[in-house]
């Protein structure tokens, strides 16, 4: 066997045994939807560079803690969807009601993001719900026929998601795409 050879099976097995070693590492780094059981695997996705962003975290993203119960994570959620912006672990905890050392252990993996709404580089969301005229009008895909038409078949029911929007108002894909960063329900 040649040198070569031999340093190649060798470095082949060194990552067979680190894997049979660490499948969760395996798992964590081929499925982004993995939802984390333990604080040791918090801490080996931390490891790994995972990181959610308070400010940005969908429902699904907290849910990936172990722990955030389904009520949380909708909280969480609606909360940065309505503007709040978190800066510390300390004001996660007082928007849950609990303990700061509670979530500690979480702090490896979560980042606390300055979004300025102010920014050009801010997109502006709104809600097809609740938006009055003016403010679908601001949404760049949105002319005065189709803000219309949104206000118009809400009275049929709030508009569960984009999909819901799109079948209900009949809309192309292209425009779907286009509305995808401007709405939020």
């Amino acid at each position: 066997m040649a040198l070569s050879d031999w340093l190649t099976s060798i470095t082949g097995l060194r990552g067979e045994l680190k894997t049979q070693r660490h499948p969760l590492r395996s798992r964590l780094s081929n499925d982004p939807y993995y939802r984390l059981q333990s604080l040791e695997e918090v801490r080996l996705a931390a490891e790994l560079g995972m990181s959610i962003d308070a400010n940005q975290a969908t429902v699904d993203d907290w849910l990936r803690l172990p722990g955030i119960s389904i009520r949380q994570a909708r909280l969480l959620a609606a909360l940065t969807q309505s503007g709040v912006q978190f800066h510390a672990l300390e004001e996660l905890a007082a928007a849950l009601g609990l303990p700061v050392q509670r979530l500690q252990p979480f702090a490896p993996i979560l980042s606390f993001c300055y979004y300025d709404p102010e920014s050009p580089c801010t997109i502006p969301t709104v809600d097809p719900n609740t938006a009055p005229l003016e403010a679908l009008l601001r949404v760049p895909a949105i002319d005065l026929f189709l803000a219309r038409a949104i206000v118009h078949h809400r009275a049929g029911g709030r508009y569960q998601n984009l999909a819901d929007l799109q079948a209900r108002l009949n809309l192309p894909a292209v425009l779907t795409a286009e509305l995808l960063h401007y709405l939020r329900f």
